[in-house]
């Protein structure tokens, strides 16, 4: 086994791990996130009827510039703030098998200053 391939696959332990015990429900959704290397994402989704709520993404967003974890939090104050068009207040949040420090923590520090509670 690669090193690579190890990497990957204990990443998606990880998830995996996370999404077990982590679901979304049509009062409190999940908040998951994906932190790549270039970009960061994020999406509500109610598990329940498997529907995406909100999404917000860097990939071609003018806006967001600056260094990768500038890009977490303006991701973080956007996704709130579709939250709260979509009129949800709470959130479980998911942060997809990645350590809650750095970008993950920055975009779930910028998401909970703009109002989701979670």
């Amino acid at each position: 086994m690669s090193k690579l391939t190890r990497k990957q696959a204990n990443q998606l332990q990880r998830a995996n791990r996370t999404r077990s015990t982590v679901s979304g429900t049509s009062e409190r959704p999940r908040l998951s996130v994906h932190v790549s290397n270039l970009h960061v994402s994020a999406q509500i989704i109610n598990d329940e009827t498997s529907q995406t709520l909100a999404a917000v993404s860097t990939i071609g967003q003018k806006a967001a510039t600056g260094t990768m974890t500038e890009k977490a939090a303006w991701v973080g104050t956007e996704i709130a703030k579709k939250a709260k068009a979509a009129k949800l207040s709470k959130v479980v949040y998911d942060r997809g098998g990645k350590l809650y420090h750095g970008r993950v923590k920055a975009l779930a520090d910028a998401a909970r200053n703009a109002g989701l509670e979670f």
